[in-house]
């Protein structure tokens, strides 16, 4: 058994059939508190014996609706340190962890247009439905995160692929890729020429030609922006992986780099956790605006607040939403919060910042890498295939999935179960995220060839 913290009235089986599910330490009476992380994650719904099995059948949620949130700030770490890593520098100033050649469609209708593109290219195409009939944030939303792709540091060269007709015109989105590249960023309108793919292949021709003459150069870590994320959690992720990728997150952020943290229906019950680490009541304002404006978009589509944990997430001994968010957002660490960026904005200040998306894997993956991130770090507990359009790190949060799903998993964070020094781990992990970042390893999903973008749509389709 696993005590996480010395309040915890529950601990946490390491081995058998119910590996990751809780265990009470002592009696529990019927609506006492369950304690976990040093947290309430629920309470009980019935009295519960020590020893006993605790999960669904006896542990509910105590999460309200919205809730009036105070600033309480609390000291957070304020070391430096610096570090170098091996990019390619864009004439924006960022940098790129690769040089690739993307192609990202403006509508669904010329995705297969893309695909053939690519097929006969080597680039990669960023497929998605959209770009056409959809109204309002619907249709902004696709137009910011196809943007910010399309100036992504990691793209050598890109190719906007259009059709002609759709909404979201080529003419329209130039709008947003203010001072763009105009060498490495070219256009085509399937409408507008003969053979379309015929066109595109030498236009990835042209660009290939470009990026070939980018070399890697000695770039400060500040200059980083990695993305946080889980799926498919267990009840070990808020004990291995989650609290391993945090040690990664304090450590390049004390060395000028940035992270970001997503998926706010999954800080719902630890949200005071990082409200209390806002940089300033600014960054805590906008930190009550981002959980509440994601609370009132359930209401409003009549759904309930608070449906998490999934049942992957449930079968890997995850109760309640409390106790998913608590693990959840071990992954930001100790640092302070210093941003709260929309959907669709990208990174702007160095550090830890949130952002507004949901908890679904491609869509905050997709989101991670719209913000800016070159690299998207994934814990897992229970195992998924899937890359971003960005180098996806998959951590796995048991040994058991790392030697199972050898083929989807980077970094093996169960070893933290079997004694292994944290401090010693986290120097590893750092280790590998570098090595990835310089090119000299590539993640499993830049193995497999799974790359994919996903769009978030709230609205109506024409």
């Amino acid at each position: 058994m696993y005590i996480i913290n010395e309040r915890d009235n529950v601990a946490v089986a390491t081995q058998g059939d119910k590996a990751g599910h809780k265990f009470a330490l002592r009696d529990i009476k019927r609506g006492e508190q369950i304690i976990k992380y040093g947290y309430p994650i629920g309470r009980a719904s019935e009295d519960i014996k020590s020893g006993e099995w605790v999960h669904t059948h006896n542990l509910k949620t105590g999460l309200g609706d919205i809730i009036n949130y105070t600033y309480s700030p609390v000291p957070t770490p304020d070391a430096k340190g610096s570090d170098t890593f091996f990019g390619y520098e864009r004439k924006d100033g960022r940098v790129g962890v690769r040089n690739e050649l993307w192609i990202i469609p403006t509508v669904g209708c010329v995705c297969d247009v893309a695909r053939e593109i690519a097929s006969r290219t080597g680039a990669y195409a960023f497929t998605h439905p959209y770009g056409c009939s959809q109204l309002s944030d619907d249709h902004e939303n696709t137009k910011k995160i196809l943007a910010d792709l399309i100036r992504h540091p990691n793209a050598g060269g890109v190719l906007v692929l259009g059709l002609g007709c759709e909404n979201n015109r080529i003419s329209e989105l130039k709008k947003l890729l203010c001072g763009y590249d105009e060498e490495r960023i070219r256009f085509l309108e399937a409408q507008s020429v003969n053979d379309e793919i015929a066109e595109g292949v030498k236009i990835i021709g042209e660009l290939k030609e470009i990026a070939a003459r980018d070399t890697r150069t000695e770039q400060p870590v500040s200059k980083l922006v990695i993305g946080l994320k889980c799926g498919g959690s267990d009840g070990f992720s808020g004990i291995t992986a989650n609290p391993l990728v945090g040690r990664f997150s304090d450590k390049l952020t004390a060395c000028g780099g940035s992270t970001i943290l997503t998926e706010v229906p999954e800080m719902f019950g630890a949200e005071t956790i990082l409200m209390n680490r806002c940089i300033d009541k600014a960054t805590f304002d906008k930190t009550v605006g981002m959980i509440n404006s994601f609370k009132n978009y359930y209401k409003a589509n009549g759904q309930p607040i608070y449906e998490n944990p999934s049942p992957g997430n449930k079968d890997g001994g995850i109760s309640t939403l409390e106790e998913k968010s608590l693990g959840c957002t071990q992954k930001s660490g100790d640092a302070a919060v210093v941003d709260v960026l929309s959907y669709g904005e990208r990174v702007s200040k160095s550090g830890l910042n949130l952002l507004y998306s949901p908890g679904n894997d491609l869509v905050a993956a997709t989101a991670l890498s719209a913000g800016g991130a070159q690299i998207v770090l994934f814990t897992t507990g229970r195992g998924t295939p899937f890359g971003a359009p960005v180098p996806t790190v998959k951590v796995s949060t048991n040994s058991l999935l790392a030697k199972k799903k050898s083929a989807w998993i980077d970094f093996d964070a169960g070893v933290l179960l079997n004694g292994a020094d944290m401090e010693e781990v986290s120097n590893d992990f750092y280790k590998t995220v570098k090595q990835i970042a310089n090119g000299e390893k590539l993640a499993k999903n830049e193995l497999n060839g799974y790359r994919e973008i996903s769009i978030f749509k709230t609205g109506v389709t024409l």
